[in-house]
């Protein structure tokens, strides 16, 4: 296939505020792209699925590669014996603990991670629907969050509070329900409640201060956003699946794809 220019995928650029964070600048127009078909169920799977209490975890795309914390390496962190991990966040987290550790920020303790259906069923006839969700409607079951919180006493207002507010992004992840929000995330603020999404998405919500709605929303509308981090440059595009399941992909860049379990896939194309 000949090589095609980003306008195949995307809106004409100008959309972005001059308060924004986000770079308008193209990737080179000498990208090649091919396409590929994915499967209809596609939009369930990835680190960009919305989870909430209109879109469950699809009961296809429940992690089948999760650990149990005490079976794996030394860890520098506090948690109960039975917290399981999904093997999708695992490096990502040991890197940003890790990285804390070097800052001498160092009393984490795992409250929560990956939760099963049953689990998720117990927890929620225990705590009630004030403070708990229903199977399948929680991120815990996803495997893609996990509950961090402060051995000196309570998350907020503590030192690993303040480090992960400020580094977090770097590794993938996001306070998932920040102050503020619960109009839009329908969850009150859980300052220890920390998402993983990758980079650069990550560091796209953070800069803006979105949340992970806010921000799918914005690639639903505009459909590409671009951007640099550490030398690298990102484009992200959304493509909706209803309209057809055979997306366009580079073949001479590296790229990542997610669903957002709404009906559409996200590229994340890296240079």
């Amino acid at each position: 296939m000949k090589k095609l220019m980003m306008l195949i995928a995307i809106i004409a650029l100008g959309y972005f505020g001059k308060d924004q964070v986000i770079s308008t600048d193209t990737f080179d127009e000498d990208i090649a792209f091919s396409p590929i078909t994915v499967q209809e169920d596609a939009t369930y799977f990835g680190d960009l699925i919305l989870v909430d209490s209109e879109h469950p975890v699809d009961n296809s795309a429940l992690p089948n590669d999760v650990v149990a914390l005490s079976t794996l390496k030394a860890t520098s962190f506090s948690f109960d014996p039975t917290i399981e991990l999904s093997g999708q966040i695992l490096q990502p987290f040991y890197k940003m603990i890790d990285a804390a550790n070097a800052d001498g920020v160092s009393n984490f303790i795992i409250n929560s991670s990956y939760r099963s259906q049953t689990a998720q069923q117990q927890l929620f006839e225990t705590m009630g629907t004030d403070l708990a969700l229903p199977p399948g409607y929680s991120e815990h079951n996803a495997g893609l969050s996990v509950d961090i919180g402060s051995t000196t006493g309570i998350m907020e207002g503590s030192k690993e509070a303040a480090w992960l507010e400020k580094n977090a992004a770097r590794y993938g992840f996001i306070l998932r329900y920040p102050p503020n929000k619960s109009h839009i995330t329908g969850i009150q603020h859980e300052p220890w409640h920390f998402r993983y999404v990758g980079l650069p998405h990550s560091d796209i919500i953070a800069k803006n201060n979105w949340t992970l709605e806010e921000y799918l929303a914005h690639l639903q509308q505009e459909k590409s956003i671009t951007t640099h981090i550490d030398g690298h440059q990102y484009e992200v595009i959304y493509y909706d699946l209803t309209d057809s399941l055979n997306i366009p992909v580079p073949t001479t860049h590296s790229y990542k794809l997610s669903g957002d379990n709404m009906g559409g896939m996200i590229v994340t194309i890296k240079s």
